[in-house]
């Protein structure tokens, strides 16, 4: 009798390990989500879940960092102008500055912050300084997202810190990130910045194919707990061009490693199919290149309209 009973038991801690190792793979899968994009033909290269809705994290921060760029382009901002830091920005959680109330930082500044720290106080003084509120901003984020063409995706706020019902998937990150190329090259430089100075402190930019990958040229890092390691990454070689999207990596290390791998897989299927006719096209769902104004959405967002 006792012999069956320690059988038993046996087989239900086996029984719950391999629940528990089926959950654990489940979770896995529903934060994964990957993407390869041609950008010179709009030929996905590799795709998995590229569809499906997950968090962005500080990919988030590519969203705000497009307002900004074209609050600059408008003149509603310039890179010397000093925004002032709320005290509500001064509570956002880490990463941070580590900004006071009563402060202030430069708009340049404020770039290279969430570029290379991604700086979830600073994403907040900008939300205030372009939208009143970082809600009302975040409503604006949502409209000029859906006028690029990011028809799944939703801003809650503007550093990515989680909220349920801020969503987006790689495509439409795709979307973003090859828009930010198009719209502003004269800015989106600041994404290959390695490092950001400021006060006493220097901080190293959290995208390491910066220097570990030949090509890269940006774009954004992201992580929080319910989405996993994200990255957004473009990478030019001679003539060509290939953005990458990894959603889900378990570490920041197993998630470069993920992206480099399906970039290389990339770059090789260019090689052996330069203009295969069967893969998925991009360029049904490219960025929409006229588009409404940051002014023009946050007018709407903020309902004074």
């Amino acid at each position: 009798m006792a012999v069956n009973t320690r059988v038993a038991r046996t087989a239900m801690i086996i029984l719950l390990i391999g629940l528990m190792l089926g959950s654990a793979t489940a979770i896995a899968e529903e934060r994964y989500a990957a993407l390869v994009v041609d950008v010179n033909s709009g030929r996905a290269l590799f795709e998995k879940y590229s569809d499906d809705r997950r968090h962005p994290a500080s990919l988030t921060k590519m969203m705000t960092l497009y307002m900004v760029f074209e609050a600059l382009e408008n003149g509603r901002l310039s890179l010397k102008q000093a925004l002032p830091v709320s005290s509500r920005a001064a509570e956002q959680p880490p990463t941070k500055l580590g900004l006071k109330a009563g402060e202030t930082l430069t708009v340049e500044q404020a770039i290279l912050a969430l570029v290379t720290r991604s700086a979830n106080d600073v994403a907040t003084v900008v939300a205030e300084a372009l939208g009143g509120t970082e809600w009302q901003f975040a409503r604006a984020m949502t409209a000029r997202a859906h006028s690029l063409g990011m028809g799944d995706t939703q801003f809650r706020n503007a550093s990515g810190l989680h909220h349920a019902g801020q969503v987006t998937t790689a495509w439409d990150m795709y979307r973003l990130a090859r828009a930010l190329q198009v719209h502003f090259p004269r800015y989106y430089r600041y994404f290959s910045t390695q490092r950001f100075h400021y006060r006493t402190a220097s901080y190293r930019n959290h995208n390491k194919l910066l220097t570990d990958y030949h090509g890269t040229d940006g774009i954004k890092t992201g992580y929080i707990r319910a989405s996993g390691f994200n990255l957004a990454a473009s990478v030019r070689r001679g003539n060509h061009h290939l953005i990458g999207i990894v959603f889900g990596g378990r570490s920041s290390r197993s998630r470069n490693a993920h992206m480099e791998a399906i970039l290389d897989q990339g770059f090789a299927r260019l090689q052996r199919e330069p203009t295969a006719p069967q893969v998925r096209l991009a360029s049904v769902s490219r960025p929409r290149m006229t588009a409404p104004s940051a002014g023009d959405l946050l007018h709407t967002a903020t309902g004074s309209g």
